[in-house]
């Protein structure tokens, strides 16, 4: 594996992503050292909490926008998961220079860091609202992609690379509609943004296993996306609250009607590898010809509403008991 022996760093680490992607790596590989990078001191207790006897796991309180204490945490690390954001849509639309210290500048810091300390590999978690955005959310997490994916170059001789990421809605993360769902169950009303609404769903350990294999594919400069199913909005409320009434309340500031990963415009760099697809770089330093994967057709596009899987009520409620 190729966690063994290695230190790894994950920002945002008390997110519902760095939680289980530590629990997964502390648990299945050899790895020397684990370290959760977050600015939340009291996330960080409840965490420590969990691992009361684990030596191989450390806390550093620290913000991606403050590159001086980035680069004091990635001393003598191997690999960072770059997982920390601001991704409330809402949030992001009201604040919106807030999002961008922390998508785009913190991405930036990330990547100079990374490279200043001699990381191997950086792993940036991206999301599908980054593909022609139409939100400042979105809008802060393409520029962030596009620094991570120039990052490679950045680097020059140095060993640094980095990759991205992107995936869709996760079930049950922070902000997720899976918690809302089932705390409005009782009242017998459920709020539906739109009933043609459909998104991409992953669950939160199919995302972590995906990030680490991606860590053993990357040459640096891919954006990595996962082939996940879609599902409706209004499939969800009926599998949580199958006898709640739905309440069709509108789109929200910012909210897109259907998701997509993969644009039109992608699709001249994007390489289907069977489970997965692989957006290439643009740049003259990536190798012209993939040494594997087959090319997406011209007019090709990942959208939630064009997707051939689908999850069906059954499945939904199914995956969304344990949340």
């Amino acid at each position: 594996m190729i966690f063994d022996g290695k230190t790894v760093l994950v920002t945002g680490g008390t997110g519902s992503f760095g939680k289980q992607f530590v629990k997964t790596v502390l648990e299945n590989t050899r790895v020397k050292k684990v370290i959760v990078f977050s600015r939340d001191e009291l996330k960080q207790y409840e965490m420590q909490q969990m691992y009361p006897h684990e030596p191989r796991i450390r806390f550093f309180i620290g913000d991606v926008r403050d590159y001086a204490r980035l680069r004091r945490a990635f001393d003598g690390v191997d690999y960072v998961v770059h997982a920390a954001a601001l991704k409330q849509v809402p949030a992001a639309e009201y604040n919106p220079f807030e999002a961008v210290k922390t998508n785009i500048h913190g991405a930036q810091n990330v990547i100079e860091a990374a490279i200043d300390q001699g990381v191997e590999r950086v792993i940036a978690l991206s999301t599908d609202k980054a593909s022609s955005p139409f939100n400042l959310y979105g809008a802060t997490k393409l520029v962030s992609d596009k620094l991570f994916i120039a990052g490679n170059a950045y680097a020059g001789g140095k060993r640094t690379r980095f990759s991205v990421v992107r995936y869709g809605n996760v079930v049950g993360s922070r902000g997720s509609v899976v918690p809302l769902f089932k705390k409005l169950a009782s009242t017998g009303v459920i709020p539906i943004t739109d009933e043609r609404m459909t998104r991409f769903w992953i669950t939160l350990q199919q995302g972590v296993q995906f990030v680490l294999n991606c860590f053993e594919r990357m040459r640096g400069g891919e954006i990595f996306v996962p082939k996940i199913p879609s599902m409706r909005v209004i499939d969800l409320a009926k599998a949580i609250a199958p006898d709640a009434d739905l309440k069709i309340i509108g789109i929200r500031p910012g909210e897109k009607l259907h998701e997509e990963m993969i644009s039109v415009h992608d699709a001249r760099r994007t390489v289907d590898m069977g489970s997965y697809y692989v957006i290439q770089p643009e740049m003259e330093w990536w190798p012209q010809e993939p040494s594997h994967g087959t090319p997406v057709p011209e007019d090709f596009s990942y959208s939630s509403d064009k997707n051939t899987d689908w999850l069906d009520v059954e499945q939904l409620r199914e995956m969304a008991r344990d949340v």
